[in-house]
Parts: C-alpha cells; sequence; structure tokens
C-alpha cells in the first residue's frame, strides 16, 4: 500500500519503560516531515482511546516539548492492558475501530508495545485488509523484558538492565557493611524471560553483585534455594545476596509466589499479579537460619529510572519511532521496526529493519539456557558480552531547579471521547 495521504495514529500499551516516550518523539517528530501525513493523533491510553474516540493532536504540540519527551520515563499519552478478542467470536471492536479510522481518515497506525501489542496490531491489519480498508500498520517495539521474538534486543531493556546493575552495585556495598550476617533477597521484573534478573550479573561483572542469581527458565526449588543460600553464607561470615526473578516456576510450571499465597488477582490478559517474593523467601530464611534478612523488591523503578537511563537505550528507541514512519510511508505494513546487532567493525552497531506481525506475536524470546551456569545461579561471560553494549552512555533530562525537567504535553482533544 503505497502513496496513502491521511492521518497518522499512534499508541502507547503495557508496561512503561523510562524509553517509551522516546520511540513517541521518534514517530511525531519524523511524521511533520512527511506530507501525505495529514494529521498526527497520539491516543489515550492505547486502543481504550481508538475505541473510545479519545485522542490528542499531537501537530498542536510545540517541538521543544516533544523532543523532552525523549528523556521523559513512563507513558505520556497513558497505557493500557486491553486484548483485542479473537474476530471470530467477536468483531465488535474491529467494527469500531474501521469506523474511527474511517471518521478520520486514519491511514497509518503505529502500536508502541510488547507481545501483546504486537498481537493487536497484527489482528487489526488482518481484519482492515479483510475489509477493503488501505491502512499501513507498524509495530513499534517495546519492553523492559528484553522477549520479543526475532530483535536482537528491545527498546526499554538496555537502560532498565543498567538501572538494575548500578542499584545492585550500590546495595551490594550497603548490604556488606556491617560485622554480622545479613541476607539480601533481591525481586527483578521478567514473568517469563529472565533478561532483566540476568542483568545482575553486569553488577558481578565489576565485584559488586550477587552471589545467586534465579532466572524463570530454571525450574526453581525452594529446598534448593535455602541449602545455596546457606552455602554461600558459610562462605562470606553469613552474607549472601540473591537476585530472583519475579517469575520464577516450580519443575511443575506453578509460579512460586502462587505456593505462598494463591489469591493473586490477574490482569486483563489473565496474566497473574505478580509481586511480593522476595519478602516470602526473605522470611523462609529468616525461619529457617535466624539470620536477619532484608526482603528488597525493585519494582516500577526499574522500568521509570530515566535519570540511569542508557544513551544508546534512548537513541535506539527513538530511531524504531522514525523507521516505523518511514517504513509506512514507503508503503509497508503489517510489520514491526527490529534491532540487527552488527559487530563487523569491531564495535556495537545497531542495524533496522523490518519482521513479519505474525511471527512476532505472542512468541517470547527467553535467555538461551547455555548462558545459564553454575546449577542455575549464574549467567556466563556470553551475557555480560551480549548486554553491555546496550548500557553505554548517559542521557537524562536537563535539570530545572536541581530536578528533572520532564515534556508537558498540552494533550489538545482531537476525538470526540464517547
Amino acid at each position: 500500500m503505497k502513496n496513502l495521504k491521511g492521518a497518522l495514529m499512534f499508541g502507547q500499551s503495557g508496561g512503561p519503560t523510562s524509553v517509551i516516550n522516546a520511540s513517541a518523539a521518534g514517530v511525531f517528530l519524523e511524521a511533520r516531515k512527511h506530507p501525505n501525513i495529514t494529521a498526527v493523533y497520539g491516543l489515550a491510553h492505547g486502543i481504550k482511546g481508538l475505541l473510545e474516540e479519545d485522542f490528542y493532536d499531537m501537530g498542536k504540540e510545540d517541538e521543544k516539548e516533544l523532543l523532552l519527551m525523549k528523556n521523559t520515563p513512563s507513558s505520556s499519552l497513558g497505557s493500557v492492558r486491553y486484548k483485542l478478542a479473537n474476530i471470530d467470536k467477536d468483531d465488535t471492536d474491529y467494527k469500531r475501530i474501521l469506523e474511527v479510522f474511517k471518521k478520520y481518515n486514519v491511514r497509518y497506525f503505529f502500536y508502541n508495545g510488547g507481545n501483546d501489542s504486537m498481537d493487536t496490531c497484527n489482528k487489526i491489519s488482518k481484519y482492515l485488509l479483510s475489509v477493503g480498508y488501505d491502512c499501513n500498520i507498524i509495530g513499534v517495539p517495546k519492553t523492559i523484558d528484553n522477549d520479543l521474538y526475532g530483535t536482537d534486543h528491545c527498546p526499554g531493556f538496555g537502560s532498565a538492565a543498567k538501572y538494575i546493575a548500578t542499584t545492585l552495585m550500590e546495595l551490594n556495598l550497603d548490604a556488606k557493611v556491617y560485622d554480622k550476617g545479613q541476607v539480601a533477597v533481591i525481586e527483578i521484573m521478567g514473568r517469563n524471560a529472565g533478561w532483566l534478573t540476568a542483568a545482575a550479573s553486569l553488577a558481578g561483572y565489576k565485584g559488586l553483585g550477587a552471589d545467586l542469581i534465579y532466572l524463570p527458565e530454571v525450574p526453581f526449588c525452594v529446598d534448593k534455594f535455602k541449602k545455596d543460600v546457606k552455602r554461600v553464607m558459610d562462605a562470606n561470615k553469613g552474607k549472601c545476596i540473591a537476585c530472583v526473578s519475579e517469575g520464577v516456576r516450580n519443575k511443575d510450571g506453578k509460579l512460586i509466589v502462587e505456593e505462598f499465597s494463591d489469591e493473586k488477582s490477574k490482569d486483563h490478559f489473565g496474566h497473574t499479579q505478580l509481586g511480593g517474593l522476595a519478602i516470602h523467601l526473605a522470611d523462609l530464611i529468616n525461619q529457617e537460619y535466624g539470620v536477619k534478612v532484608r526482603g528488597i523488591e525493585f519494582n516500577l523503578m526499574q522500568r521509570c529510572a530515566a535519570h540511569l537511563a542508557s544513551a544508546v537505550d534512548v537513541e535506539e528507541a527513538f530511531n524504531a519511532g522514525v523507521e516505523a514512519v518511514k517504513a509506512a510511508v514507503s508503503g509497508k505494513s503489517d510489520m514491526m521496526v527490529a534491532f540487527e546487532r552488527d559487530m563487523s567493525s569491531g564495535s556495537y552497531k545497531c542495524k533496522y529493519f523490518l519482521l513479519p506481525l505474525e511471527k512476532v506475536a505472542n512468541t517470547e524470546q527467553k535467555v538461551p539456557l547455555e548462558w545459564i551456569i553454575n546449577n542455575g545461579t549464574a549467567l556466563s561471560q556470553d551475557f555480560i558480552d551480549y548486554a553491555l553494549p546496550l548500557i553505554q552512555g548517559d542521557c537524562k533530562a536537563p535539570l530545572e531547579d536541581g530536578l528533572p525537567r520532564f515534556a508537558r504535553l498540552k494533550k489538545v482533544q482531537a476525538g470526540i471521547k464517547k
């Protein structure tokens, strides 16, 4: 589909990151350069904003504020977790999307998110094709979990990894300061893929890491965990730091956090609400060995810590938005912008290419098992070599009165909210 003339619509979905707005800035600023794009809209709360006709005229935003989005964390337009039904079961949402697209002559649609968001993009693309409505649809990758299929890495991961490694180095210095023993159990995000928890090994690369690292790629045994901690304590004067992915499961596939509580709530996609694992595991160690414990959950901080953003991550996230617009205007559709690692020059470079959405939707890329060593408690040099190029450089918001100056969008209403 080439030479389409009409409006562009962009939405953010899923968990925010410290660089998700950099991708939005890339889309909005690049869109202004193309005469075929007659209007630029930003959806309020992703696909819900589309269904409810709730969106903003991004053409009315100051360029300075759009540039500041590069260093503004979280989702400036608002995010959502909403799963479109399979069209053969319920086509209500699809008909509504088509209605809104026709009303505002939307010919370019971009959705910024992870696995479920790429599934949403793919479903909309297939539906519009089936009804003969011309609209170029491109997925813009985003996820600190780094689990999107087919791309070397994902925007948001590098900055989150940098936060985890830096914070762990600082915690290491603090947790081992006393002459008495202490065990710290640190919970890191990662439901099914352990890329973020693996980032703890970057702190170890600098000599200030965790003694034990557990990823969801390997079955987790509570009894083994207790023995591992005891072994480290015995060798280190009662001290131990253990990092655990929130999504670790037992050999039967049950989430460990559900072993402590079966009353966890579910999100719209049916995912169990995670969190609280570090506290439970720390309590077990205290009961077993009577040692002082700390249960620490990095929680939202690891995905919104723009003050520790990687310059590489910020620029790649911005470029992903730019490349998405260029691809759509050139006639590409039903694709996602993906990253390829180029080490041919001896140093890291990122190349951008397009990947069919159907290959990405609902497919997860996990940490290679051969990178997980020491009986499931550490990462090999392969992971260090993989992650180090992604955390390079410093890129943060300018300071105003000593505090970060984040983007302040006008959010001029364009749609007629239902």
